[in-house]
Protein backbone atom coordinates (compact mmCIF):
# COMPACT_ATOMS: atom_id res chain seq x y z
CA UNK A 1 0.00 0.00 0.00
CA UNK A 2 0.97 3.41 -0.59
CA UNK A 3 2.16 5.54 2.32
CA UNK A 4 -0.14 8.36 1.03
CA UNK A 5 -2.40 5.73 1.40
CA UNK A 6 -1.79 4.96 4.94
CA UNK A 7 -0.85 8.50 6.58
CA UNK A 8 -2.17 11.29 6.18
CA UNK A 9 -0.30 14.21 7.63
CA UNK A 10 -1.71 16.40 10.03
CA UNK A 11 -2.45 19.95 9.34
CA UNK A 12 -0.39 20.12 6.37
CA UNK A 13 -1.24 22.99 4.53
CA UNK A 14 -1.24 25.13 7.63
CA UNK A 15 1.69 24.40 8.44
CA UNK A 16 3.36 25.07 5.28
CA UNK A 17 1.81 28.53 5.28
CA UNK A 18 2.65 29.32 8.77
CA UNK A 19 6.71 27.98 7.78
CA UNK A 20 6.79 29.38 4.71
CA UNK A 21 7.82 32.86 4.65
CA UNK A 22 10.98 31.51 6.84
CA UNK A 23 11.85 28.65 4.51
CA UNK A 24 12.08 30.99 1.15
CA UNK A 25 15.37 32.19 2.40
CA UNK A 26 18.37 30.99 0.58
CA UNK A 27 20.17 27.70 2.09
CA UNK A 28 17.13 27.53 4.24
CA UNK A 29 17.10 24.59 6.81
CA UNK A 30 13.99 22.88 8.20
CA UNK A 31 13.75 20.02 10.86
CA UNK A 32 11.68 17.96 11.09
CA UNK A 33 12.10 17.18 14.55
CA UNK A 34 9.27 14.22 14.22
CA UNK A 35 10.45 12.91 11.44
CA UNK A 36 7.70 9.55 11.28
CA UNK A 37 6.72 8.00 7.64
CA UNK A 38 8.09 11.92 6.51
CA UNK A 39 4.12 12.92 5.08
CA UNK A 40 5.47 16.37 6.13
CA UNK A 41 8.81 16.61 5.39
CA UNK A 42 8.35 15.01 1.57
CA UNK A 43 5.41 17.72 1.03
CA UNK A 44 7.90 20.11 2.24
CA UNK A 45 10.73 19.03 0.29
CA UNK A 46 8.28 19.32 -2.82
CA UNK A 47 7.19 23.26 -2.31
CA UNK A 48 10.27 24.29 -1.47
CA UNK A 49 13.32 23.20 -4.01
CA UNK A 50 16.30 24.78 -2.12
CA UNK A 51 15.67 23.49 1.00
CA UNK A 52 17.25 21.54 2.85
CA UNK A 53 15.81 19.02 5.47
CA UNK A 54 16.94 16.96 8.91
CA UNK A 55 14.88 14.74 10.16
CA UNK A 56 14.89 13.11 13.63
CA UNK A 57 13.22 10.41 14.70
CA UNK A 58 13.90 7.79 17.66
CA UNK A 59 11.78 4.99 15.86
CA UNK A 60 14.10 3.04 13.26
CA UNK A 61 11.27 1.47 11.49
CA UNK A 62 9.94 5.32 10.51
CA UNK A 63 13.52 6.06 9.69
CA UNK A 64 13.77 2.89 7.28
CA UNK A 65 10.51 4.14 5.76
CA UNK A 66 11.42 8.01 5.57
CA UNK A 67 14.93 7.06 4.57
CA UNK A 68 13.13 5.36 1.35
CA UNK A 69 10.53 7.69 0.83
CA UNK A 70 12.85 10.83 0.65
CA UNK A 71 15.49 9.10 -1.55
CA UNK A 72 14.67 11.40 -4.62
CA UNK A 73 15.86 14.40 -2.97
CA UNK A 74 19.21 13.27 -2.23
CA UNK A 75 21.87 15.29 -0.29
CA UNK A 76 18.69 17.70 0.50
CA UNK A 77 17.84 14.90 3.18
CA UNK A 78 19.86 14.29 6.27
CA UNK A 79 18.05 11.89 8.89
CA UNK A 80 19.39 11.15 12.16
CA UNK A 81 18.12 8.53 14.89
CA UNK A 82 17.90 10.61 18.37
CA UNK A 83 14.74 11.75 20.80
CA UNK A 84 14.15 15.43 19.33
CA UNK A 85 15.83 16.63 22.68
CA UNK A 86 18.86 16.55 21.16
CA UNK A 87 18.41 18.47 18.43
CA UNK A 88 21.02 20.62 19.27
CA UNK A 89 23.80 17.73 18.91
CA UNK A 90 21.71 16.51 15.47
CA UNK A 91 22.35 20.22 13.94
CA UNK A 92 25.87 20.23 15.52
CA UNK A 93 27.02 16.85 14.07
CA UNK A 94 25.70 18.24 10.28
CA UNK A 95 27.87 21.76 11.04
CA UNK A 96 24.34 23.45 11.26
CA UNK A 97 24.59 26.31 13.25
CA UNK A 98 21.04 27.64 12.75
CA UNK A 99 17.84 26.83 11.20
CA UNK A 100 15.01 28.54 9.30
CA UNK A 101 12.13 26.20 10.52
CA UNK A 102 11.06 23.59 13.01
CA UNK A 103 8.31 21.11 13.12
CA UNK A 104 6.93 19.16 15.79
CA UNK A 105 4.28 16.69 15.32
CA UNK A 106 3.86 15.03 19.34
CA UNK A 107 2.53 11.79 20.26
CA UNK A 108 2.38 8.43 18.74
CA UNK A 109 2.72 8.30 15.11
CA UNK A 110 0.70 6.17 12.70
CA UNK A 111 3.32 3.64 12.02
CA UNK A 112 3.30 2.72 15.98
CA UNK A 113 -0.80 2.78 16.05
CA UNK A 114 -1.09 0.32 13.66
CA UNK A 115 1.93 -1.92 14.11
CA UNK A 116 -0.03 -4.19 16.73
CA UNK A 117 2.75 -5.65 17.71
CA UNK A 118 4.03 -2.36 19.31
CA UNK A 119 1.92 -2.72 21.87
CA UNK A 120 0.29 1.27 22.44
CA UNK A 121 -3.14 0.02 22.08
CA UNK A 122 -5.81 -0.83 24.34
CA UNK A 123 -8.15 -2.09 21.91
CA UNK A 124 -5.68 -5.11 19.87
CA UNK A 125 -3.98 -7.62 21.99
CA UNK A 126 -0.22 -7.38 22.25
CA UNK A 127 2.83 -7.43 23.98
CA UNK A 128 2.95 -4.68 26.71
CA UNK A 129 6.05 -3.08 24.58
CA UNK A 130 5.01 0.61 23.84
CA UNK A 131 8.83 1.82 23.26
CA UNK A 132 8.91 4.52 20.22
CA UNK A 133 12.82 3.30 20.37
CA UNK A 134 13.08 -0.28 20.45
CA UNK A 135 16.63 -0.28 20.94
CA UNK A 136 15.45 1.37 24.21
CA UNK A 137 15.19 -0.81 27.45
CA UNK A 138 12.35 0.15 29.52
CA UNK A 139 8.94 -1.35 28.54
CA UNK A 140 5.51 -1.00 29.37
CA UNK A 141 6.21 -4.63 31.13
CA UNK A 142 8.64 -3.24 32.69
CA UNK A 143 6.75 -0.93 34.27
CA UNK A 144 4.02 -3.17 35.49
CA UNK A 145 6.05 -5.69 37.10
CA UNK A 146 8.72 -3.52 38.85
CA UNK A 147 7.01 -0.48 39.57
CA UNK A 148 5.29 0.20 43.36
CA UNK A 149 1.43 0.93 43.32
CA UNK A 150 2.92 4.61 44.90
CA UNK A 151 4.66 5.03 41.51
CA UNK A 152 1.78 3.52 39.32
CA UNK A 153 -0.81 6.01 40.86
CA UNK A 154 1.73 8.77 40.28
CA UNK A 155 2.30 8.13 36.63
CA UNK A 156 -1.44 7.07 35.93
CA UNK A 157 -2.60 10.46 38.07
CA UNK A 158 0.10 12.71 36.47
CA UNK A 159 0.39 11.79 32.84
CA UNK A 160 -2.73 10.15 32.64
CA UNK A 161 -4.66 12.49 34.62
CA UNK A 162 -6.82 9.54 35.37
CA UNK A 163 -9.04 9.72 38.70
CA UNK A 164 -9.26 6.80 39.38
CA UNK A 165 -5.97 5.85 39.58
CA UNK A 166 -5.47 4.72 42.80
CA UNK A 167 -7.81 1.64 42.25
CA UNK A 168 -5.87 0.98 39.33
CA UNK A 169 -2.78 0.95 40.98
CA UNK A 170 -3.58 -1.44 43.63
CA UNK A 171 -5.66 -3.75 40.98
CA UNK A 172 -2.54 -4.53 38.98
CA UNK A 173 -0.17 -4.89 42.21
CA UNK A 174 -2.60 -7.59 43.34
CA UNK A 175 -3.03 -9.41 39.75
CA UNK A 176 0.57 -8.70 39.57
CA UNK A 177 1.56 -11.23 42.16
CA UNK A 178 -0.78 -14.17 40.95
CA UNK A 179 0.00 -13.40 37.03
CA UNK A 180 3.14 -11.62 35.21
CA UNK A 181 1.48 -9.23 32.72
CA UNK A 182 2.24 -9.78 29.24
CA UNK A 183 -0.10 -9.16 27.42
CA UNK A 184 -1.97 -5.73 27.11
CA UNK A 185 -5.53 -7.71 27.22
CA UNK A 186 -4.16 -8.81 30.72
CA UNK A 187 -4.02 -5.33 31.50
CA UNK A 188 -7.35 -4.22 30.02
CA UNK A 189 -8.82 -6.73 31.28
CA UNK A 190 -7.74 -6.25 35.32
CA UNK A 191 -9.21 -2.28 34.84
CA UNK A 192 -11.96 -2.83 33.13
CA UNK A 193 -12.96 -5.65 36.44
CA UNK A 194 -11.78 -2.18 38.77
CA UNK A 195 -13.95 0.20 36.81
CA UNK A 196 -17.56 1.15 37.89
CA UNK A 197 -19.85 0.21 35.39
CA UNK A 198 -20.81 3.92 35.37
CA UNK A 199 -17.58 4.91 34.70
CA UNK A 200 -17.38 2.62 31.95
CA UNK A 201 -20.23 4.27 30.11
CA UNK A 202 -18.52 6.95 29.79
CA UNK A 203 -15.21 5.48 27.74
CA UNK A 204 -12.92 2.98 27.57
CA UNK A 205 -11.64 2.59 31.25
CA UNK A 206 -8.08 1.52 29.98
CA UNK A 207 -7.69 4.59 27.47
CA UNK A 208 -5.74 7.08 30.19
CA UNK A 209 -3.69 4.20 31.52
CA UNK A 210 -2.41 3.20 28.21
CA UNK A 211 -1.45 6.42 27.53
CA UNK A 212 0.05 7.48 31.03
CA UNK A 213 2.39 3.96 30.35
CA UNK A 214 3.16 5.10 27.19
CA UNK A 215 4.55 8.36 28.32
CA UNK A 216 6.78 7.33 31.30
CA UNK A 217 8.48 4.60 28.83
CA UNK A 218 9.25 6.80 26.44
CA UNK A 219 9.68 9.79 28.97
CA UNK A 220 7.75 11.97 26.39
CA UNK A 221 7.56 15.04 28.60
CA UNK A 222 10.25 15.46 29.92
CA UNK A 223 11.85 14.95 26.74
CA UNK A 224 9.59 17.71 25.38
CA UNK A 225 10.45 20.25 28.34
CA UNK A 226 14.09 20.00 27.16
CA UNK A 227 13.20 19.75 23.18
CA UNK A 228 11.11 22.66 22.76
CA UNK A 229 13.93 25.28 23.78
CA UNK A 230 16.78 23.43 22.63
CA UNK A 231 14.94 23.87 19.39
CA UNK A 232 14.11 27.85 19.94
CA UNK A 233 17.54 28.45 20.15
CA UNK A 234 18.51 26.76 17.17
CA UNK A 235 15.98 28.76 15.06
CA UNK A 236 17.55 31.84 13.29
CA UNK A 237 15.98 35.44 13.26
CA UNK A 238 12.85 35.39 11.18
CA UNK A 239 12.83 32.07 11.61
CA UNK A 240 9.33 30.13 12.47
CA UNK A 241 8.65 27.16 15.40
CA UNK A 242 5.17 24.77 14.62
CA UNK A 243 4.01 22.65 17.50
CA UNK A 244 1.02 20.09 16.76
CA UNK A 245 0.78 18.59 20.33
CA UNK A 246 -2.39 16.01 20.78
CA UNK A 247 -3.26 16.06 24.99
CA UNK A 248 -3.49 18.48 27.27
CA UNK A 249 0.00 17.46 29.42
CA UNK A 250 1.90 18.59 26.07
CA UNK A 251 0.19 21.56 24.69
CA UNK A 252 0.77 23.31 28.43
CA UNK A 253 4.78 22.35 27.81
CA UNK A 254 4.34 24.06 25.09
CA UNK A 255 1.93 27.00 25.73
CA UNK A 256 4.24 27.79 28.57
CA UNK A 257 7.83 27.64 26.61
CA UNK A 258 6.23 30.01 23.67
CA UNK A 259 4.69 32.53 26.28
CA UNK A 260 8.15 32.65 28.25
CA UNK A 261 9.94 33.63 24.79
CA UNK A 262 6.92 35.86 23.00
CA UNK A 263 6.75 37.76 26.81
CA UNK A 264 8.87 41.09 27.93
CA UNK A 265 11.31 40.70 30.45
CA UNK A 266 11.04 43.88 31.87
CA UNK A 267 10.38 44.62 35.39
CA UNK A 268 7.36 46.24 36.50
CA UNK A 269 7.18 49.57 36.76
CA UNK A 270 9.64 50.03 34.58
CA UNK A 271 8.75 53.68 32.50
CA UNK A 272 10.33 52.39 29.37
CA UNK A 273 10.90 48.78 28.12
CA UNK A 274 14.85 48.69 26.90
CA UNK A 275 15.47 46.35 23.69
CA UNK A 276 17.16 43.66 26.40
CA UNK A 277 13.85 43.06 27.83
CA UNK A 278 11.97 42.53 24.67
CA UNK A 279 10.23 39.69 23.21
CA UNK A 280 12.31 36.80 21.48
CA UNK A 281 9.65 35.22 19.72
CA UNK A 282 5.85 36.65 18.72
CA UNK A 283 3.15 34.48 18.47
CA UNK A 284 1.97 33.45 14.67
CA UNK A 285 -1.63 32.36 16.06
CA UNK A 286 -4.23 32.92 18.62
CA UNK A 287 -4.25 31.00 21.47
CA UNK A 288 -4.06 27.02 19.86
CA UNK A 289 -5.32 26.59 16.65
CA UNK A 290 -7.88 23.81 16.12
CA UNK A 291 -8.73 21.39 12.82
CA UNK A 292 -11.73 22.34 11.06
CA UNK A 293 -14.43 19.87 10.78
CA UNK A 294 -13.53 18.88 6.96
CA UNK A 295 -9.92 18.01 8.44
CA UNK A 296 -11.66 15.87 11.28
CA UNK A 297 -13.99 14.03 8.73
CA UNK A 298 -10.90 13.55 6.59
CA UNK A 299 -8.29 12.06 9.09
CA UNK A 300 -10.12 11.59 12.57
CA UNK A 301 -6.79 10.78 14.31
CA UNK A 302 -5.54 14.96 13.67
CA UNK A 303 -9.18 15.74 16.39
CA UNK A 304 -7.45 16.39 19.33
CA UNK A 305 -4.44 18.23 17.91
CA UNK A 306 -3.75 21.69 19.02
CA UNK A 307 -1.30 24.20 16.93
CA UNK A 308 0.64 26.63 18.04
CA UNK A 309 3.69 28.74 16.62
CA UNK A 310 5.92 31.33 16.56
CA UNK A 311 8.41 33.32 14.70
CA UNK A 312 12.47 34.75 16.15
CA UNK A 313 12.29 38.37 16.57
CA UNK A 314 15.90 38.65 17.58
CA UNK A 315 18.89 37.17 19.91
CA UNK A 316 18.26 37.18 23.31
Amino acid sequence: MALNDIHTPVLLERCIELLAPALTAPGAVLVDATLGMAGHAEAFLQRFPDLTLVGLDRDLDALAIARERLAPFGDRVHLVHTVYDGIIEALADLEITEVQGVLFDLGVSSLQIDRVERGFSYSKDAPLDMRMDNTSELTAEVILATYSEPDLRRIFQDYGEEKLAARYAKAIVAARDATPFVRSAQLVDVITAATPVVVQRMGHPAKRVFQALRIEVNQELSVLERAIPAAMDAIAIGGRIVVMAYQSLEDRIVKRALAAASGSTAPAGLPVELPEHRPVFTLLVRGAELVSDDEKAENPRATPVRLRAAERLRRA
